[in-house]
């Protein structure tokens, strides 16, 4: 999956389905990896904006964290090394973009008048680089 179809997919998510940020990243990483997300895993994400927009921990971590637990999963991965994995993600993460907080990450922060879907361009740039860190970290090593 190159760049722009990542922007296309996260376009479509932000914009068609009004979908937050860690949705977003967990339906473009199912798409990219035939992994089939069962409703509940996507109710799950519903209010991992920011912990509902309060500003915490950023979707784009959260999903996908989820998605290194669900990814690792199926390539028979045990749970210690998902954890570590899960670890390195969040510590590589934060040092590409600066922190793991919503409201630092966030253009513009959270105001009231903000419009929607500011994090566009981030989240296709997050995305990509967690697509190069499971192709990188897991399926390089599990095929």
């Amino acid at each position: 999956m190159n760049n722009d179809e990542i922007k296309i997919i996260v376009h479509e998510c932000y914009w068609e389905y009004d979908y937050n940020c860690a949705t977003t990243v967990m339906k473009t990483l199912a798409k990219k990896y035939s992994v089939e997300l069962e409703d509940q895993v996507i109710f799950t994400l519903i209010g991992m904006h920011g912990a509902g927009k309060y500003g915490a921990q950023c979707g784009l971590v959260e999903g996908s964290l989820m998605f290194i637990g669900i990814i690792g999963k199926e390539k028979n991965l045990n749970n210690n090394t998902i954890v570590e994995l899960c670890y390195k993600y969040a510590e590589q993460f934060e040092e590409e973009f600066g922190s793991l907080q919503c409201n630092i990450l966030r253009p513009e922060g959270f105001k009231k008048n903000n419009p929607p879907h500011l994090c566009e361009k981030i989240t296709s740039i997050a995305i990509k680089f967690i697509i190069d860190f499971i192709d990188y970290n897991i399926l390089s090593k599990c095929d």
